[in-house]
């Protein structure tokens, strides 16, 4: 068996600062820049409408967050939505990050 081990953090270096992809950046920017728009166009003294205007930086800002063992809570989301919606149809296998078929081609 020709196999080989791929080290745990070798995604890491397809993310921008191992940290972030380009979507989570380009999110978190739009929110950034929707929350921005927001203060400077209603520009009100009261406390509840700034609190409003900064909603959207800080939900995209939670959603790009560093979480262990996933690049951030956006992706972890989307791997239990995953993990859930093929659960419910029955059709879920797990193969892990790297795996051997040893159902598929014969060597």
């Amino acid at each position: 068996m020709n196999g080989y081990l791929v080290p745990a953090n070798s995604k890491k270096g397809n993310l921008i600062l191992n940290i972030f992809r380009p979507f989570d950046l380009i999110m978190f920017g739009i929110g950034a820049a929707v929350s921005l728009f927001s203060l400077v166009v209603i520009q009100s003294d009261n406390t509840i409408a700034i609190l409003l205007s900064c909603i959207p930086v800080a939900v995209t800002g939670f959603l790009v967050v560093p979480v262990p063992n996933y690049h951030n809570v956006l992706c972890a989301i989307q791997s239990i939505f995953r993990f859930i919606r093929e659960k419910l149809k029955g059709n879920y296998i797990w193969k892990g990050w790297c795996f051997y078929d040893k159902f598929g081609k014969e060597k």
